[in-house]
């Protein structure tokens, strides 16, 4: 059991970077829709997501243009929205919302202290949550419905 969950963590990690690099430009930035976030439901099926979230954005985050901060707030920021995600799983259409409202702020909060970016802190946070949003919701959401009917590869 414990060489399955290890694997299904290192699987997640993998295809969150590999996802994550291969759609830079839409990535990474304040108006991003990082498309590797529709993985944040996984915790939903396994508690092996959550690390394997946490060490896939972390490896996104190292090879990503934003350096140390990025790789710390925005890796912690993936932590706690897995464990938060993984606490609402007998409420799946919350199951979402924790990437959602942790990244706007930690993300936003991170742009606009640390990068200096020339929006209002709401602005910020708000662009980095619709991204999130879009990606959580409108592709996650229907990820966590889909894989329902195949929940036996999480076991």
């Amino acid at each position: 059991m414990r060489t399955q969950r290890l694997i299904q963590g290192a699987v997640i990690a993998s295809v969150y970077t590999v996802l994550t690099l291969l759609l830079a430009p839409i990535s990474y930035g304040v108006m991003q829709v990082r498309v590797a976030e529709a993985l944040t439901v996984l915790p939903y099926f396994t508690p092996a997501a959550i690390p394997g979230l946490f060490v896939g954005c972390l490896v996104a985050n190292m090879l990503g243009p934003y350096g140390l901060m990025d790789m710390v707030f925005g890796s912690l920021a993936t932590l706690c929205s897995a464990l938060l995600s993984y606490r609402l799983r007998k409420r799946p259409g919350l199951v979402p919302l924790p990437p959602v409202l942790m990244n706007g702020m930690v993300i936003g909060s991170l742009l606009h202290y640390g990068y200096g970016v020339p929006l209002s802190l709401w602005a910020c946070m708000g662009w980095v949550a619709l991204g999130q949003a879009i990606a959580c919701y409108g592709l996650g959401y229907p990820l966590l419905k889909i894989l329902k009917g195949y929940s036996k590869i999480f076991k």
